[in-house]
């Protein structure tokens, strides 16, 4: 390695292993959280103990909502006892992927069906297994007659969720689109009054399930419902 950038990089990160150790897992989690691909870690029994934002985007809810829920209650296995092997490979403390076929309802109440890969992984040696999960969509259904019709924000409403849900802060949506931390704040707080939810994290995942929001894309853009308010 360079000898001037391993200085660099040494001067970065802090010496105290626990601090180190902390910074690491929150970077990974920031990564974990923008993973286009919808993914979940659970324990042995199934119970989900962490989803990232595009599962919780794809099963309308917020992914903290999901913790301790079954991950298969909420994706449905089709077949003839399809975790047979998967319930083996735990028992057993091996490690390949399992491929099952699942059906779920989507967000807007298109019914789905897809492919959910499980992994069982290898944690401390003093705890239990634990089961990567991901997500791949196979089929959509055409027909969604119960589906929400697009909310209908300003342009300037759109770019601000778009900046939110890219993880930006107040000052630097503001510098993004050219307002004042308190303008970002006003649009924010008028959005979770008029779509009445709670927070910042449930005003993304709104944007996304009404289409303000481009479905699959990243960075994060304006979808087909970015029209201006009435």
């Amino acid at each position: 390695m360079d000898p001037d950038l391993d200085e660099v990089l040494r001067a970065a990160l802090p010496d105290d292993p626990r601090e180190l150790a902390i910074l690491w897992r929150n970077r990974f989690l920031q990564l974990f959280d923008h993973l286009p691909l919808p993914i979940a870690v659970c324990d042995a029994a199934g119970r989900i103990l962490l989803v990232n934002r595009a599962l919780g985007i794809e099963l309308g809810v917020l992914p903290g909502q999901l913790n301790g829920r079954k991950i298969l209650e909420l994706l449905r296995p089709q077949g003839n006892r399809p975790l047979r092997p998967v319930v083996e490979a735990v028992r057993l403390q091996r490690r390949s992927q399992y491929p099952i076929e699942v059906l779920w309802t989507a967000a807007d109440g298109t019914e789905c069906q897809g492919e959910l890969t499980i992994e069982p992984v290898s944690d401390l040696p003093d705890e239990g297994p634990k089961l990567l999960l991901w997500l791949r969509v196979l089929e959509r259904s055409t027909a969604a007659p119960t589906a929400r019709p697009p909310e209908r924000v300003s342009p300037i409403e759109a770019r601000i969720l778009a900046a939110a849900a890219r993880g930006a802060t107040t000052a630097q949506i503001a510098r993004e689109v050219g307002l004042t931390a308190g303008g970002v704040n006003y649009h924010l707080t008028s959005l979770t009054r008029r779509w009445r939810v709670p927070n910042r994290t449930a005003l993304v995942v709104r944007a996304y399930i009404t289409g303000v929001l481009a479905p699959g894309v990243w960075p994060p853009s304006p979808g087909s419902a970015d029209s201006p308010s009435g």
